[in-house]
């Protein structure tokens, strides 16, 4: 081996390495075609309650889709199901419409097939009502309100006329509880206190829960 030829290949090496140290700092989309793959893109903001599906491209936030006159009927509906009493505020108080709104706004599959349900059924329950009062659902007293959902929150009672609005109503009631039991502000009626500091020694797992369970061999 020559000397020459053992510079040569030195020189060769060196560049060969530090090509390579330059490279990883060039973006891999001009990177020679079939040589390396574009790195996925990064999404350091995503929202695991808004945008769950890491493995997508970022959707959150997306447009709303229900318009001022579905909201209204949203509110209406939302809080006959779940009012203000002692323990609790009403759903719209925490939110309730606009949960919907997001839920149903969602570009994923199972909230599409909802969008179409609730959508759906928010246009039935006002025909029904003008049908039965001349006026929109959230215009109507709650005696009249109780009339129209009384027929469709049973489906298995609802005649066959009705079973579109018990079909949205069942789904409608669904989404209502979910948002409403998210928001911290609903969680006395559940006798849940949160994350909060325990003052003394760990008191352990209360007797009847044990007992409940069949632990007492355990424990």
């Amino acid at each position: 081996m020559s000397e020459s030829t053992s510079i040569s290949r030195r020189h060769a090496l060196k560049g060969l390495l530090t090509g390579a140290a330059g490279a990883a700092a060039v973006p891999a989309a001009i990177a020679a075609p079939h040589d390396t793959e574009p790195a996925p893109p990064a999404y350091p903001s995503r929202f695991v309650f808004h945008d769950p599906d890491f493995m997508q491209p970022l959707k959150f936030p997306w447009e709303k889709l229900l318009s001022a006159e579905e909201l209204a009927t949203t509110q209406a509906l939302a809080d006959l199901i779940l009012p203000k009493d002692e323990t609790s505020p009403a759903a719209s108080e925490v939110g309730v419409p606009d949960f919907i709104n997001e839920w149903v706004s969602a570009d994923y599959p199972a909230h599409q097939e909802d969008r179409e349900i609730i959508r759906g059924g928010l246009g039935w329950l006002n025909t029904e009502s003008f049908k039965r009062f001349s006026r929109r659902f959230e215009e109507l007293s709650e005696v009249q309100h109780c009339q129209i959902v009384d027929d469709i929150c049973d489906a298995a009672k609802a005649e066959p006329e009705h079973q579109i609005g018990a079909a949205f109503f069942r789904r409608f009631r669904q989404l209502c509880l979910s948002g409403f039991y998210s928001h911290s502000q609903t969680w006395k009626s559940l006798g849940y206190v949160g994350n909060v500091t325990l003052g003394g020694p760990y008191p352990g797992v209360l007797p009847e829960v044990i007992e409940k369970l069949g632990l007492q061999d355990v424990v």
